[in-house]
């Protein structure tokens, strides 16, 4: 069931407020500004669980599991903010969780096994190419849980293909991919080459993904 249109001046505010907070984030993560960093990543991530409130996701079934995963990756984004490894485990189990939320959501819709079929190839593609560039740079004890991860998050692509047809198809799949993308550049800087150039193009694609899923409660 699409829910009754929002009106723009309803939508602008979590919209505006994205916006400007992604881009103080970035500008305070390239200039290394603790402190805007800590103000202005809750605020981004506020922004996506903001929309999906607004949207009345908690009037469905689909947008009840999807609040539900968006509070997570809320969650993780605040628990990664501190650079220490136990925050970073802890923060990647909040996006574990996030990531099988979304896919329990996207199971809520009627399913399209072209839509299946369509992702399974590219989904195994990413699951590969993750796993052997990866593998190299991975300290013993996070070979498994970034394995586990990396397994989940490709379930999570393959259920988003699921919602292929349906009116939220678009926003689910895009924002799908697009946050699973985006986890190449926390890898490359926890792992790999740490630049700023993984949060320039990273974190502006992680919000934008995760506005797309709040988004798309509006078809559900």
């Amino acid at each position: 069931m699409i829910a009754d249109a929002p009106t723009l001046q309803t939508l602008l505010p979590p919209v505006m407020l994205s916006c400007v907070a992604v881009a103080a984030l970035v500008f305070s993560d390239i200039k290394q500004m603790r402190a805007g960093r800590y103000l202005c990543k809750p605020l981004a991530a506020a922004a996506f669980v903001w929309l999906a409130i607004i949207l009345e996701a908690p009037a469905t079934a689909y947008g009840s599991w999807l609040l539900a995963g968006l509070i997570c990756c809320l969650a993780g984004d605040l628990l990664l903010m501190p650079d220490s490894e136990r925050s970073f485990l802890a923060g990647l189990v909040a996006f574990l969780c996030g990531h099988l939320l979304y896919a329990v959501a996207f199971l809520h819709l009627p399913g399209n096994l072209w839509g299946l079929a369509a992702t399974s190839l590219p989904a195994m593609v990413l699951l590969v190419f993750a796993t052997r560039w990866l593998a190299p740079h991975l300290p013993r004890d996070m070979k498994a849980p970034v394995a586990l991860y990396t397994l989940v998050i490709t379930a999570m692509l393959l259920c988003a293909g699921l919602s292929a047809g349906h009116p939220a198809a678009t926003l689910i799949i895009v924002g799908a991919w697009g946050f699973a993308i985006s986890d190449l550049a926390v890898a490359r800087q926890q792992f790999a080459q740490p630049s700023w150039l993984n949060g320039a193009w990273g974190t502006p694609l992680y919000f934008l993904s995760q506005m797309l899923l709040a988004g798309s409660a509006a078809f559900a």
